[in-house]
Formats: structure tokens, C-alpha cells, sequence
């Protein structure tokens, strides 16, 4: 009876400590993800979306299958003028949805490979960093729009 306790005991913590884990883990929820089409010639674009996590996380990189490189950015209006500058990372807290929007923070894709046609779509890879400093990656593909309609 004892060893059908501990047996018992062990895979109740176990389980626990499995789907502790698990939660960790999950991927972050992507919401709402759509890319900004451009003119042609146009060498930069934007990318948006909304992201929640069940942690503190962090959005260290991106990368675009259209954009040589991907910078995270910050816009703010201060003193009528319209300030944008490029952050190290973007903090996700845990449980609050993090907005990527237009005349706010945003992916901006840079050196363009070619232009971004409404109906077509992105792949983008977001890096994300988490409290123990462990990296993951999330791939998803998003549509070019003239706007967030």
C-alpha cells in the first residue's frame, strides 16, 4: 500500500511539473498579423500584430522573408513632431496584450526585396527571449494589406 502511494505521489508531481513546463513553452499568441503593401521602389516596410504570452517574455529579433532586415520599433508623437526610434527588445507581459499598430510600435522591415502586394503574403520569424534567457522562434505568414481593414 505504501509503494502504491509513493508510485501515486510521484506521478501527481510529475504531472504538475510536466505541464508546468508545457505552459512555459507554449508559443506566443500571434493575433491579428497583417504587413502594410508598398510602392514600388519603396525600400522599407511595416509589419503589425497583437502578441500575449502566458509569461514575461521578450521580442528580441525578427526576421522577413522580403526584408534583409528587420528592426522592432517605437513611434511617438512629442511636440508635433513624430519621433520613431529602434529598441534592443519589446517586453511582453504576461497576460497583457502586446499592440503592434500603426503611430506605435511595429516591425519595420528593411531593404525590401521587392514590393509588398496587397494579397500576397509574409513570412515572418519572431525570437523571443524568455526569463532564463532561453531563445525560441515562431514562424507564421501574414497578408499584405492597404491598411487594417
Amino acid at each position: 500500500m505504501k509503494k502504491l502511494l509513493s508510485t501515486a505521489l510521484f506521478l501527481f508531481f510529475s504531472t504538475i511539473a510536466c505541464t508546468s513546463l508545457a505552459e512555459a513553452n507554449k508559443p506566443v499568441t500571434v493575433e491579428d498579423a497583417w504587413v502594410r503593401a508598398t510602392a514600388p521602389g519603396q525600400k522599407v516596410g511595416a509589419a503589425y500584430m497583437t502578441l500575449t504570452h502566458n509569461e514575461n517574455i521578450s521580442l528580441v529579433a525578427a526576421e522577413a522573408n522580403v526584408a534583409g532586415n528587420v528592426e522592432i520599433h517605437s513611434m511617438e508623437m512629442k511636440n508635433n513632431i513624430m519621433k520613431m526610434r529602434m529598441l534592443d527588445e519589446l517586453t511582453i507581459e504576461a497576460g497583457k496584450p502586446t499592440k503592434l499598430a500603426p503611430s506605435g510600435m511595429h516591425l519595420m522591415l528593411l531593404d525590401l526585396k521587392k514590393p509588398l502586394k496587397v494579397g500576397e503574403k509574409v513570412e515572418l520569424t519572431l525570437c523571443f527571449k524568455d526569463k532564463n534567457g532561453d531563445i525560441t522562434h515562431q514562424t507564421f505568414s501574414a497578408p499584405i494589406k492597404e491598411s487594417a481593414r
